[in-house]
């Protein structure tokens, strides 16, 4: 369970906290046989026990007339990530935690690992931070090893280890406890996997590690349970793209779902903080840092916050088809009407004809018939489209080839055109767009360069070569850009295609 219903958590009254903790001491030390089987039950729910006994440390509190260290009572989305922690544990899985600043994150993870520490014989916990500063500098508490200690010397003695002595047992980078042979140890910047094998391991900051990939590499050898944890670091590096690849677990933990802060925190952070800042580490925006992206990531959060009643869906449905090749890329259909996007569906492992399936069947379900399938012809999109021709939609389907040069004076090719295109109509509000932040993640950081003074896309292949995957959701939607029977365009449909002069089709 998560704090008492009654604690408030922006008036906090401790004294009641403190004052319950005392009766339940007094009971526990009047009761032969009380305390094995409290540690018995804390066993299994750690959050009782961070709730119950744990402490935390915040200097803030001087400044408005509150104790600096105080009980460390979780609120539910910190409580749903104990559970989740140790879930993945038990699982013997790994797992992945993006949070907005300030969430508690680390004191969270610190009262987990005191938790395993204490009630679980045997167990090795890990923490890795770039910096050996940010792991363990004496009497600093921004350190991590700062916080154990700290958090194991408030604890009543009787969860305390017998024979505990922080000067023996917790030395440089080590916690030991002595009771029950469990080892908390600490590495930082590419030495974190290199030591001994873990319970669990928990990564710090780790979209900011100078070489994440053999980072993951040596930690694959050595713990079964690995728990990223990071604020968002742009979108071009392994925790972005471990973040959205659908093989790990993810937990989000942001702002708006912490009892301390409302709107009036959030704009003075707007007001006092770069704008980058407040996009990467409050509002978890993997986009806010890449530069030269064609379309802001503002518009597209715009859009997003939109429902399909707050905007007119005029005209008739346009579904945009990108196709895969297999792999780890996806199959995307992105269904749209005027303003209305719906939420995109994602197909992995079709060939041509399956995935005309598909769009046979989405298309039944839409409110009238679809005015245009537009299809990229490349690999599968090819016999999707011929296989689509022949059914009951046929007549609406088009074939385009997004590397096609154009003559607008404007555009280097096709692809350029339905991007300039796509960015116009999410300038235009209001825009309903599906809540999706891998396809927010995709639009936000395809980029653009002018040649010969003409805009061109970034091509596919660079794109994956950068974020380790290919935009298959930004496509979609792009593609219902492309010209059908009931929307004019400068450009008619084009069924052919030449390579730009560097042999690569954007």
């Amino acid at each position: 369970m998560a704090a008492p219903e009654w604690f408030d958590f922006r008036a906090p009254d401790y004294e009641r906290i403190y004052k319950l903790r005392a009766e339940r001491l007094e009971r526990i030390r009047a009761t032969p046989g009380m305390l094995a089987g409290l540690k018995e039950h804390y066993k299994h729910n750690p959050v009782d026990f961070i709730n119950d006994w744990g402490m935390t440390f915040d200097p803030r509190n001087a400044e408005i007339g509150l104790p600096t260290v105080i009980p460390f009572l979780l609120f539910p989305k910190q409580a749903d990530f104990v559970a989740w922690v140790m879930e993945r544990w038990q699982g013997r899985q790994d797992g992945l935690a993006e949070k907005s600043r300030d969430m508690g994150v680390s004191w969270l993870c610190v009262a987990v690992a005191v938790w395993m520490w204490l009630f679980w014989p045997g167990t090795v916990v890990g923490f890795g931070s770039r910096k050996e500063e940010y792991v363990d500098k004496i009497g600093d508490p921004k350190s991590l090893f700062w916080k154990l200690r700290q958090f194991v010397s408030l604890l009543p003695a009787e969860f305390r280890p017998v024979g505990w002595n922080e000067a023996k047992h917790a030395p440089h980078m080590r916690v030991v406890n002595p009771e029950n042979g469990s080892t908390i140890v600490g590495e930082a910047g590419d030495n974190i996997g290199r030591g001994n094998r873990t319970s669990i391991y928990f990564k710090d900051e780790s979209a900011f590690y100078e070489h994440p990939d053999a980072i993951d590499a040596a930690l694959s050898q050595t713990s079964n349970c690995k728990i990223d944890v990071s604020t968002p670091n742009g979108n071009g590096n392994p925790f972005y793209r471990k973040r959205h690849s659908g093989k790990v677990s993810v937990f989000s933990f942001h702002w708006r779902e912490d009892p301390r802060k409302d709107d009036a925190w959030y704009q003075k952070q707007k007001a006092t903080l770069d704008a980058v800042i407040v996009a990467q580490e409050i509002d978890i925006d993997y986009n806010a840092s890449v530069s030269d992206a064609w379309i802001p990531g503002d518009l597209i959060a715009a859009a997003q916050s939109n429902g399909p009643a707050d905007v007119q869906p005029v005209g008739g449905w346009v579904i945009g088809v990108d196709a895969a090749h297999f792999g780890n890329d996806e199959s995307v259909l992105h269904m749209r009407k005027g303003r209305l996007n719906l939420p995109q569906v994602f197909r992995r492992g079709l060939d041509g004809i399956q995935l005309a399936a598909v769009v046979e069947e989405e298309a039944r379900k839409l409110s009238s018939p679809p005015v245009g399938i537009v299809i990229e012809l490349d690999g599968p999109g090819v016999s999707c489209f011929d296989q689509l021709r022949k059914g009951r939609y046929g007549d609406v389907v088009v074939g385009v080839h997004t590397g096609t040069r154009l003559s607008d004076d404007r555009n280097y090719n096709l692809k350029a055109k339905l991007w300039r295109d796509a960015k116009e109509y999410l300038q235009q509000p209001p825009v309903a767009m599906p809540q999706d932040p891998e396809l927010k993640s995709q639009l936000g950081s395809v980029k653009y360069k002018f040649k010969d003074g003409l805009l061109l896309m970034q091509a596919k292949k660079e794109y994956k070569a950068e974020f380790g995957k290919s935009p298959d959701r930004a496509d979609a939607f792009v593609l219902t850009f492309a010209p059908t029977h009931e929307i004019e365009y400068h450009a008619a449909p084009i069924m052919g295609a030449l390579p730009d002069q560097d042999g690569l089709y954007f």
